[in-house]
C-alpha cells in the first residue's frame, strides 16, 4: 500500500485521468474531491463491500432457481 501525505488544496493523480484533491481536514475527518470519467465507479468500501454482497447473494439464489426449475423438469420427464 501506498502512503502519501497531502495537505489542503494538494491533490494525487491516478492513472491520466483520475485526481483526488484534499478539500478540507477537520479533526479526524478528511474530505476528498474525486474527478473521475462517469464510466469509472467510485464507492465508499463499506458500500462496495455490500454491493459484492447482495450480488453474489443474488447469484446464489439465481442458481438455486435454476436447479430448482431443472429439478422439476428431470422428475416430469421421469414421470413419462
Amino acid at each position: 500500500m501506498l502512503v502519501l501525505t497531502r495537505r489542503i488544496g494538494q491533490s494525487l493523480i491516478i492513472g491520466d485521468n483520475i485526481e483526488i484533491k484534499i478539500t478540507e481536514i477537520s479533526g479526524k475527518q478528511v474530505k476528498l474531491a474525486i474527478n473521475a470519467p462517469r464510466e469509472i465507479p467510485v464507492y465508499r468500501t463499506e458500500v462496495y463491500k455490500k454491493i459484492q454482497k447482495e450480488n453474489k447473494e443474488a447469484l446464489i439464489s439465481k442458481d438455486k432457481s435454476i436447479d430448482a426449475l431443472f429439478n422439476l423438469k428431470v422428475k416430469k420427464r421421469n414421470k413419462e
